[in-house]
């Protein structure tokens, strides 16, 4: 079994109520054209486009009509765009919100209830330009990248279960260096319509690295090192660290790759993912070090969950060293409900940081905390990580309710 079924990942280092009126509205009734074609174009097409990992397609006023009750429901039910934190508890300013405010979902439940009409057509926006998927997208940025690792294939076949795909490769690198920017890129277009995410640990032993404190060290094996390195969703690429912060590689180390892939309805043959890497200059050694750290939820008592019923698990972890969080990332799989992460302080004040409470499996959020809102926790800090898991009859994710659920893929 995997050992990432249920876990948290963070980046470290008295008056009336008005009800608002769609602005659109006030200059006549809400149209396609116009007000509701940019918000398409905005939150739903970078997944909902032609070879990519969506069902189908809302590039056009002719998809969206035709999909248009379900787009309402799970629109004003907020399971769309996928952008489940919660907004009335802990931190909500993000650098990556993707969830529609309450004026644009108002905008598309008026459309769709007015009877959707398109409007006129000089009012569409011009047709999204996509990123072209074969390419780095950090590429503009920083040129091509220093060193490119890529997993080994793997054919996944037109009808079968759910696959993880775990090879380990070597990066071949043979001096240390400090990490700018991480990519992963799976193949296109198979790749990125069979790849539901893929995780990239750095696997490598630290004791004798010279540009890292003795404290920081760590031997290798799996999570070993630097641990998780970099991980690929739609909606996330990779990450460009702070300018003081970065990911150290140091010689001999290796990539543990895990791909979970699922069958489309056609066999697709050597799939393949690949991992860009920017190093900074050789005499740059950045004051911080930046980790993805994966806090379990499970606690002592491990994940078992009744038939028919809702569990709760927790977790503590002590933060050893003083650390600035970038980012809450909640992971579980089809019964997953909710998850939680607080911090109870050294001087005993406790504070809600972010909570997922619309969690769908479907889909790794990253939650990554907008400039000058990242919490910042003293040494000492408890991280107080609280999971819910939901196995009733009621859960459209559930496909037994009647068994008893452990810990596992």
């Amino acid at each position: 079994k995997g050992c990432y079924g249920l876990g948290v990942v963070v980046g470290v280092l008295t008056g009336s109520a008005v009800l608002a009126v769609p602005a659109a509205a006030q200059n006549g009734s809400v149209t396609y054209a116009r007000d509701v074609a940019p918000i398409i174009q905005e939150s739903c097409q970078e997944c909902h486009m032609e070879n990519s990992i969506a069902p189908f397609s809302l590039t056009s006023y002719e998809e969206v009509t035709r999909r248009a009750r379900m787009v309402r429901r799970v629109v004003d039910d907020r399971i769309m765009p996928p952008w489940h934190v919660n907004r009335t508890v802990g931190i909500q300013e993000f650098k990556n919100d993707r969830g529609l405010t309450d004026n644009e979902i108002r905008i598309i439940t008026t459309w769709i209830d007015d009877g959707m009409p398109f409007g006129d057509e000089a009012d569409l926006p011009a047709p999204r330009e996509f990123p072209d998927y074969n390419q780095w997208q950090f590429g503009e940025q920083f040129g091509e990248p220093d060193l490119v690792v890529q997993s080994e294939p793997f054919t996944l076949e037109a009808v079968t279960q759910d696959k993880w795909f775990r090879p380990i490769v070597e990066t071949g690198l043979t001096e240390e260096r400090w990490v700018r920017a991480i990519e992963i890129k799976p193949s296109f277009p198979n790749g990125r319509r069979i790849v539901h995410h893929a995780l990239a640990f750095l696997m490598q032993d630290e004791s004798t690295a010279t540009t890292l404190p003795a404290g920081q060290r760590s031997g290798g094996g799996f999570g070993g090192g630097g641990g998780l390195f970099m991980e690929w969703a739609v909606g996330k690429t990779g990450e460009i660290f702070a300018e003081d912060a970065g990911k150290l590689m140091v010689p001999g180390s290796r990539i543990m790759w895990e791909l979970h892939m699922h069958a489309i309805g056609e066999e697709i043959v050597d799939n393949v993912a690949e991992l860009g890497v920017w190093f900074y200059p050789k005499d740059h050694v950045p004051p911080h070090r930046t980790v993805l750290a994966m806090w379990d939820a499970r606690g002592e008592s491990d994940i078992d969950i009744p038939p028919g019923q809702v569990a709760v698990t927790q977790d503590f972890h002590v933060l050893q060293r003083p650390a600035r969080f970038e980012n809450f990332q909640p992971h579980m799989h089809m019964r997953g409900k909710a998850m939680m992460l607080e911090a109870i302080y050294p001087n005993g004040r406790k504070e809600t940081i972010s909570v997922v409470d619309n969690f769908q499996w479907n889909w790794h959020n990253n939650y990554v905390y907008a400039e000058g809102h990242q919490p910042l926790f003293p040494k000492g800090t408890t991280l107080v990580v609280t999971a819910w898991h939901d196995n009733p009859r009621d859960n459209p994710n559930n496909p037994d309710p009647e068994q008893w659920v452990g810990y596992g893929d």
